[in-house]
């Protein structure tokens, strides 16, 4: 089986977990160099705390994190439904659930977020709340959230954006050749912003090797399009492997505008082309 130097995936945000900012990601950033400011603090909630972690199966899941709540005070409280509220993200409908606290106890809840909002900050940030106390009240409550994490990913995600905003990532003619899955990374210009944006890695996986031809590779100033021949092979054929595998699909891309920092991105990928990769298990292990 031909085979590629293995590259292990590292995201900036690998050892936070989340699934990485994509590099299909259409909506228009505000530009690198704008900082939101932050609205007014969060008031706090006597007897509750909160705060956002993000655990490897929340990267797994990919759009979510953990609202980690502790009761702080004297009395139980069980809380039916969690949602994160913060400037930065778009708002999402409250999620059911039932978890049931006493007095010290700590419960983590997973909670989705919503698109990122790039010209606000994402803090202050609250989670919201529906609490029911002992003796049936209901109430919902905005708890300050400690959310060092939601602005990592906020920060991430609006990166790529602006990114995308001078030129658009795709995966093209993905197919099965033998032993390998072969197609084309195309960057394509954006709009009027003329800088060279380069490709700088593409790396594998803990599943898959994947190899693209004499990287790095430039976007010209003022060019259209870029095309880099990419050739995907298996990296690992073992049953621990393809049994323990969380993100099999999950490809670091480096892309750097100019001489800005470069930014990690997820290689885009769509079903379809997630369905050829996963075929090429069945044909070259």
């Amino acid at each position: 089986m031909r085979r590629t130097a293995a590259g292990l995936v590292v995201l900036l945000c690998a050892a936070c977990g989340s699934a990485g900012p994509s590099a299909a990601e259409p909506t228009p950033p505000v530009p690198p160099s704008s900082t939101p400011a932050p609205g007014p603090a969060v008031p706090p909630v006597p007897g509750i705390e909160a705060e956002a972690v993000e655990l490897r199966t929340d990267a797994a899941v990919g759009g979510q994190v953990q609202v980690r709540v502790t009761d702080t005070g004297t009395e139980p409280f069980t809380v039916t439904a969690v949602a994160i509220d913060s400037p930065g993200f778009v708002p999402l409908p409250d999620r059911a659930l039932t978890a049931a606290y006493a007095p010290g106890r700590t419960i983590d809840l997973p909670t989705p977020y919503g698109e990122v909002v790039c010209d606000r900050a994402a803090e202050p940030a609250a989670a919201r709340l529906t609490v029911v106390r002992p003796d049936g009240r209901t109430e919902t409550l905005r708890v300050p959230l400690a959310a060092e994490t939601l602005g990592r990913i906020h920060e991430e995600r609006c990166a790529v954006r602006a990114v995308l905003a001078v030129a658009g990532v795709a995966v093209t003619g993905l197919a099965s050749d033998g032993d390998a899955v072969t197609g084309s990374l195309v960057l394509t210009r954006s709009g009027d912003d003329d800088r060279p944006v380069t490709v700088t890695r593409l790396e594998g996986n803990v599943l898959y090797d994947v190899a693209a031809d004499d990287l790095p590779r430039t976007l010209g100033a003022g060019d259209p399009t870029l095309e880099v021949p990419v050739e995907f092979t298996m990296a690992r054929c073992d049953p621990h492997a393809l049994a323990e595998v969380k993100q099999p699909h999950l490809f670091l891309l480096g892309l750097q505008v100019g001489d800005d920092d470069e930014v990690p991105a997820d290689l885009p990928l769509d079903q379809a082309q997630r369905d050829v990769l996963s075929g090429l298990v069945a044909t070259a292990c």
